[in-house]
């Protein structure tokens, strides 16, 4: 009994020191990666040749994305989250997205007997009396969970069952609150936006993550959401056996389906020619498919699913989006809602002076350091909010000199529209990554015009100029 105890302590007290030496661990590699920019800022700044200036960027990128995948292989959990926001083609550099993309998919998983502990605890029963069959090998596994294939005692569909990692919470709330610090040290000293903010809303929405019940009320409500408002749903989202889900269990129907960032491989391998017409095509099925939903969950309902990473979209036969995953999802309030349906209207139209309202209606503050500020603010509405890429780019680089967010300091920005930016940014990183460059702003114009005109936000003149379109349209048919 006493040798029981004395274990139980030291697994405790090792628990105990565990977000101490994890905390230790960001700082030291934060830290390096830093001062190791910070340096060589003022090491190119006395070269005057643009193209070695170019060239010398670029072994400088490489160095720290070898830094920043050591620091979110080594820490894994909440870094693998940060691996798959920095490993996009649209906004870091080309070495980071080369490097930091590897990691997306690689998050650890729980030894089998881990997760029999949690399962049967959660459900109150063995896994044999609940399941048929059960594979222990995860179908995959993320940084809050693993998701098994199984199927129900009495019921021939296969299921996916997730299960939370245990201990995971702890470390992750350790992990967030040291980025909080690090946001604030680099807002007040290099970066003119105000990414505290922003940290505080990922503190908010990760905390959710963990409640799998809520999960499963959000898959519930924006399922019905779009299978309602639609004649035919936009994304397939799984149905949730209710019987069968508590804080730690979830479980839902199997969708078959590929990867999104396999699709090209798995065209290769049928014959298709991934640059041809009908790749083409399917590719922007899917992708109109996809913002679609996104267009009406967030200008329509203002409840969203917020996680729109690669990993959270399969492919179905006749190129249907299955959109997976609901532990982050956002409710705007409608005061947002119709300043983002404005917002939306302004970048569609390139109106500068409709930005610059829709960006006080927002909450957004601002402080320009260019004469142009109204084209400029337009200009920054479009690299946050519109997944459209600038003619003969294919990064983006908004830290770069001559960036807007240079020349526009955002001093306040509303913790709420995070989300909302995060969608945008994630949804332009796939249409990069599958070589379409389309304009989110463009397609749901008319879902925001709708939402205002339902509120009677719809100014006389935009009414008409609407109208005269519809009746453009009906002429050109």
């Amino acid at each position: 009994m006493h040798a029981i105890d004395l274990k139980e302590m030291k697994e405790k007290v090792a628990e105990g020191f565990l977000p101490w030496q994890r905390s230790f661990q960001f700082w030291t590699h934060a830290a390096d990666i830093y001062t190791g920019y910070k340096v060589f800022q003022l090491r190119v700044s006395f070269v005057k040749d643009l193209k070695k200036q170019e060239d010398l960027w670029e072994r400088q990128h490489e160095l720290a994305a070898l830094k920043i995948y050591s620091m979110c292989s080594d820490l894994g959990g909440f870094f693998l989250k940060i691996a798959q926001i920095l490993g996009k083609p649209d906004m870091a550099p080309a070495a980071w997205v080369r490097k930091l993309v590897t990691l997306c998919d690689q998050a650890p998983a729980t030894p089998f007997d881990a997760i029999r502990v949690v399962l049967e605890k959660e459900l109150g029963k063995s896994i044999d009396q609940v399941f048929e069959t059960f594979d222990d090998k995860p179908l995959g596994s993320a940084s809050i969970a693993q998701v098994h294939r199984a199927r129900v005692k009495g019921d021939k569909r296969d299921v996916v069952v997730k299960v939370q990692h245990p201990g995971v919470e702890k470390l992750m709330m350790t992990d967030i609150r040291n980025l909080q610090v690090f946001a604030l040290y680099m807002q007040k000293t290099d970066i003119n936006f105000d990414l505290f903010s922003i940290t505080k809303e990922i503190e908010k929405q990760i905390g959710y993550e963990f409640d799998f019940k809520r999960e499963a009320d959000a898959m519930e409500k924006i399922r019905r959401f779009l299978y309602d408002n639609n004649k035919k749903s936009p994304v397939l989202v799984p149905r949730v056996l209710r019987h069968l889900v508590t804080r730690r269990v979830l479980v839902m129907e199997y969708i078959n389906g590929i990867p999104i960032l396999s699709l090209g491989d798995e065209m290769a391998k049928r014959g298709i020619n991934p640059r041809g017409k009908m790749a083409e095509a399917a590719k922007f099925n899917i992708l109109s498919s996809l913002s679609q939903a996104y267009g009406q969950m967030i200008l329509k309902s203002g409840f969203f699913h917020a996680d729109p990473h690669p990993g959270n979209i399969l492919i179905c036969k006749g190129s249907e989006v299955a959109l997976l995953d609901y532990g982050q999802v956002k409710e705007l309030p409608d005061q947002l809602r119709l300043g983002y349906a404005n917002l939306v209207i302004a970048i569609a139209d390139n109106n500068a002076t409709l930005a610059s309202q829709s960006f006080r209606e927002l909450g957004i503050s601002t402080f320009a350091k260019c004469e142009n500020e109204q084209q400029e603010l337009l200009e920054l509405a479009k690299s946050m909010f519109d997944t459209k890429m600038p003619p003969g780019k294919a990064v983006l680089q908004p830290f770069s000199e001559d960036s807007s967010i240079k020349k526009i300091s955002v001093e306040a920005f509303p913790e709420e529209l995070f989300s909302i930016l995060r969608t945008v940014i994630l949804l332009r990183g796939l249409s990069v990554g599958i070589g379409l460059n389309y304009s989110c702003a463009q397609q749901w114009k008319p879902i925001a015009e709708k939402a205002l005109l339902a509120y009677g936000r719809l100014s006389t003149g935009r009414k008409q100029k609407r109208r005269f379109s519809s009746l453009r349209r009906l002429s050109l048919s």
